[in-house]
Order: C-alpha cells, then sequence, then structure tokens
C-alpha cells in the first residue's frame, strides 16, 4: 500500500474546519488528502487567510494528485458561509460530507475518514436532529456498537459511557456493556493498530475502586465478574483499578490501552497530557475514523490563528491505521 487515501470533511463550514483543511496543502502528509467541503468556501477561505496562490483541484480517483494542490471534493453549500456566523440551512450540506466520506470509504475509494469539528447545535437547528459524529457514523454504517477512544500524550484512552449525566453512570455500566466494549476495544488494537495481544488497564468506577465494597459494590458485582470472563479467553486485563493512581507513567508503561468507565474520569488526563494534539477514534466501525479533539471555534474562524496541530495528529494516525489495516 503506498499512498493510503483519506477523506478529509472540513467540518462546519462557519467554523475553523475550512482553515484546518487548508493548511493540508502545506503540511506534507504521507496519504492522499482529499478535501470534502463546498470548493467555493474552500477557495474563499484560502483567499481570506492570504492563500491566494494555492492550487484547488476537483478529486479524481483516476487521476493522479499533484503536488502542492489540495484536492477537493465538492458538496455544495445551501448558502454562501461567512467564518463566525452559524446557519442552520447549511445543516444538511454538513451531514452530505460526512455522507460522501462513509460511502467512499465503504466503497474503497478512500482507505479511512478523518473529521473536523461540527456544531451540533445548529445542525439541530436545522431540524435534523443530531447528537454527535459517534452516533452519525454508527448509525449510517449500520454499527450497533461503537466506542470513543482518544489518543495523546502518549496514552490511548477508550470509553465505557460517553455523554452521560454523572448520576446514570452508575447504572448505565452494566456486565453486557462492559463486555461488548472490551471486546470491541480489543479487537480493535489487534485490526487497527497492529498490536497483537493488547494490554488494558481498566478502571474502577467509585474511588478506590470500591475499597473492597466499602464505597460502592459496582466493581465487586459489575465489573470484576466481567473481566474474569474475558480474561479466561486470553485477553490481557489489569483492574479494576483506582482511577486516581492508574495513570501513574509506570502503570502506563505497561499497557496499550486505558478503559474509564465514563468520560470526566479518563479524557481530562489525556486532554492535559496532549496539549491540544489529541485526536478521537472511533472503534468498532467497519471503516477507520480519526477526528480532531476540539470545537469549531467560530471565533478563530477566518483569521489564520486555528492550531492545526489536532488534525495533524488525525492525518498521520489515520494514514498509519490504513497501512495497518492493509498489511499482511
Amino acid at each position: 500500500m503506498s499512498l493510503p487515501v483519506l477523506a478529509i470533511t472540513a467540518g462546519e463550514p462557519a467554523g475553523i474546519g475550512p482553515d484546518l483543511v487548508l493548511r493540508l496543502a502545506e503540511a506534507g502528509a504521507a496519504a492522499r488528502c482529499v478535501v470534502i467541503a463546498d470548493r467555493g468556501l474552500i477557495a474563499d477561505r484560502a483567499r481570506l487567510l492570504g492563500m491566494n496562490g494555492l492550487n484547488i483541484v476537483d478529486f479524481s480517483l483516476q487521476a493522479p494528485p499533484q503536488a502542492g494542490a489540495l484536492e477537493v471534493l465538492h458538496v455544495p453549500l445551501a448558502r454562501p458561509a461567512k467564518p463566525g456566523r452559524l446557519d442552520p440551512a447549511n445543516a444538511r450540506y454538513v451531514l452530505d460530507t460526512l455522507d460522501a466520506a462513509i460511502a467512499g470509504c465503504l466503497d474503497g475509494r478512500f482507505d479511512a475518514m478523518v473529521t473536523a469539528p461540527v456544531h451540533k447545535g445548529v445542525i439541530n437547528e436545522g431540524g435534523v436532529p443530531f447528537t454527535g459524529h459517534t452516533e452519525y457514523l454508527a448509525e449510517q454504517t449500520h454499527t450497533p456498537q461503537v466506542v470513543m477512544m482518544l489518543a495523546g500524550g502518549g496514552m490511548r484512552v477508550a470509553l465505557v459511557t460517553t455523554h452521560l449525566p454523572l448520576r446514570e453512570v452508575a447504572d448505565a455500566v452494566t456486565p453486557a456493556l462492559l463486555e461488548r466494549v472490551i471486546r470491541i476495544l480489543h479487537a480493535d488494537l489487534q485490526d487497527k493498530f497492529g498490536i497483537a495481544a493488547p494490554r488494558i488497564l481498566v478502571a474502577g468506577l467509585n474511588p478506590h475502586a470500591g475499597e473492597s465494597g466499602h464505597m460502592g459494590r459496582e466493581e465487586i458485582d459489575v465489573i470484576e465478574p466481567a473481566l474474569a470472563r474475558l480474561r479466561s479467553e486470553g485477553m490481557h486485563l489489569a483492574g479494576p483499578l483506582p482511577a486516581d493512581t492508574l495513570f501513574n507513567p509506570d502503570k502506563l508503561a505497561t499497557a496499550d490501552a486505558v478503559l474509564a468507565m465514563y468520560h470526566d474520569q479518563g479524557l481530562p488526563v489525556l486532554k492535559h497530557a496532549s496539549f491540544g494534539a489529541g485526536i478521537n477514534i472511533t472503534l468498532g466501525l467497519p471503516i477507520i475514523r480519526t477526528s480532531v479533539d476540539h470545537g469549531t471555534a467560530l471565533d478563530l474562524a477566518g483569521s489564520g490563528k486555528a492550531d492545526p496541530g489536532s488534525l495533524f495528529e488525525a492525518v498521520r494516525l489515520a494514514e498509519q491505521l490504513a497501512r495497518n489495516r492493509h498489511a499482511p
């Protein structure tokens, strides 16, 4: 596999997504990056950022890539977009770019997709129920269970539950959910990351991992039995471990990934360590998808001040995962 072809969705047209994807033309990626967006939007934003000499070409898989050019697969906006100004009329456009990337990954035109940030609120205001990239990708690929994992700062952190109120987390962490999530995490660490025998650190739910039942019984009644069943199949699972000491560098050095029970148990540590270069990976899909780990930053759109670091890392990881998947 010489040059993976990556679909890069430009995200919310009023946000920094178009700014970030323009920087790909000067990044020297080890993959063929195809921006999925309105061609006029990309050209307008390039002019606004002073990139007047940028060669923007229409993508065709049959044509060889041009050095220094930015390839764009055109998806039309409903209305012209202005930096920093959300417009619900363009909600369907954002989803159309995702649909084009998904279809291309499923039919083999693209080896992976990388997503710039979208704005959930304006998509819903446009009359399209939307809870996020992860859920949308699962629905469009008919995937019953997906797992969110972030990578950065030398860590990989996957989540059992994602965007739930804290009071609902304990009820959501069931033996069945734990087993499904761990199986997906284990399988994708093997298939996509090329790790033959993944080692996973599993956090407890309660402080001190329940302190032998004195601070909660979820570890005893739910987590430990699920881990024991999966260990009997040969999986390398350590835990449940107290989350306040799990991220000790010595422990992390023994593992390929951490499994946190809820969003704010694992992600604050990773985001502190990754300094704006974190990556979001959706596990369990039939396709490879990576993403930036930040929002649309409407106030920075068109200013030239948006940091492309997270997008560059997401592209690098997508290219690596595509090569791993096609390796003999």
